[in-house]
């Protein structure tokens, strides 16, 4: 049996000077390995990844590990504790307005320094010194800010403190009513066929204020302003350097379906997937976790194309999550009832390409300009 370790993290105080505090669950494996960090429930209603964790906790228990995996479940206290009710809150912070999981940090003015500083330095002396900077780094803009920082900007400092020492980062998160799918950096694509997820988006280096991308851009910017001073810095597994002792540098952001709701069944599944890709990537020392066999399906994030109602009305949702849907298929009809006896009171909403529906509004009612659908208007199999 592996010790599970648990803390509780300081990440704030309320208004009666009660703290805000979210629970830190630490196993350490017995030979090196990745480190693996892995959080959930940043967004108020999305909790499936609260069971999900729960789940992989269970299956940790007995397995052989290297490395160590980090697990945070109710990473938002302040979010999580705001989403009351039927009403879908704990998205965004309710005093800035700013999404919740745009506010963690990356300085892209660092890479062109460390990188001239470390031309010759060898892979495993680049890896210590640049993640010792960006602790460095996070742990000043948490300390050491003297105008002070948001609620949110303490929480996600805090959390990305630990991401950042680690190798490997898993965000958990769900949509409002949504298919299962991926964020992969797209220079990580390889490792996307492991996880059991029929659909992944394919990210580009570019920071948006997401815990992934804070997580992988700094990596993956720094490989490339190696690359374009003559030096080779691997920070994933490829069919070219197979067998060789590769750095692995590797962050997503795991859509786990629909939000408002936990599934302990389907979390015990999704946790054997998340086990499968660790497995690969020599996280856990064992081979009964395995991909599914499945048709995956992969599309650009500027691909990744939202759908606006062009009227107000009472949708009706048709397009099935996850299937190609054909040039000229409805999405979803939209009842009009003012115009009946009058005018038409059913519309039909179509596109001229095909595309595969991923996620859609949680609600029927809708105004002219609400997000109905997200879809993948370019894709292809992974």
């Amino acid at each position: 049996m592996n010790l599970i370790s648990k803390e509780v993290m300081h990440v704030g105080e309320m208004a009666s000077g009660a703290a805000l505090t979210v629970p830190v669950y630490r196993i350490k494996g017995k030979q090196q390995g990745p480190d693996v960090y892995i959080q959930a429930n940043m967004h108020g209603a999305e909790v499936q990844g609260n069971a999900v964790i729960f789940q992989l906790l269970e299956q940790l228990k007995t397995l052989e590990l290297n490395g160590s995996i980090t697990l945070v479940p109710y990473a938002n206290p302040v979010a999580c504790n705001h989403k009351n009710g039927e009403y879908t809150l704990g998205r965004f912070d309710p005093i800035t307005g700013v999404n919740w999981n745009r506010m963690f940090h990356f300085d892209a003015d660092i890479i062109a320094p460390f990188a001239q500083a470390h031309l010759t330095a060898t892979s495993a002396e680049i890896e210590r010194a640049f993640k010792a900077l960006m602790l460095e780094q996070i742990t000043a803009k948490l300390n050491h800010n003297i105008y002070g920082l948001t609620t949110g900007q303490r929480i996600a400092f805090q959390l990305q403190r630990l991401a950042h020492q680690a190798d490997i980062v898993l965000d958990l998160h769900t949509g409002p009513i949504s298919s299962k799918h991926l964020y992969c950096p797209e220079y990580a694509i390889a490792s996307a066929k492991y996880f059991d997820i029929p659909h992944t988006l394919l990210i580009p280096n570019d920071f948006g204020g997401a815990l992934d991308e804070a997580t992988f851009c700094p990596w993956w910017q720094l490989q490339q302003t190696f690359a374009a001073l003559g030096r080779d810095f691997p920070i994933t597994k490829t069919e070219a350097n197979q067998g060789q002792d590769v750095i692995i540098k590797e962050s997503f952001t795991v859509e786990l379906g629909s939000q408002e709701q936990i599934d302990l069944e389907v979390a015990r599944e999704d946790a054997l997937g998340i086990l499968s890709y660790l497995q690969y990537q020599g996280v856990i020392n064992s081979q009964d976790y395995q991909p599914k066999t499945m048709t995956r399906y992969s599309c650009m994030l500027a691909d990744y194309k939202a759908l606006y109602s062009p009227m107000g009305g009472m949708v009706d949702y048709l397009a099935q999550f996850g299937q190609p849907l054909a040039a000229g298929e409805p999405l979803a009809r939209i009842l009009r009832m003012d115009n009946y006896g009058d005018g038409d009171p059913l519309h039909y909403i179509t596109l001229d390409h095909s595309v595969i529906p991923i996620l859609h509004f949680a609600s029927a009612s809708v105004n002219q300009g609400t997000e109905l659908y997200k879809v993948f208007s370019k894709f292809s199999i992974l």
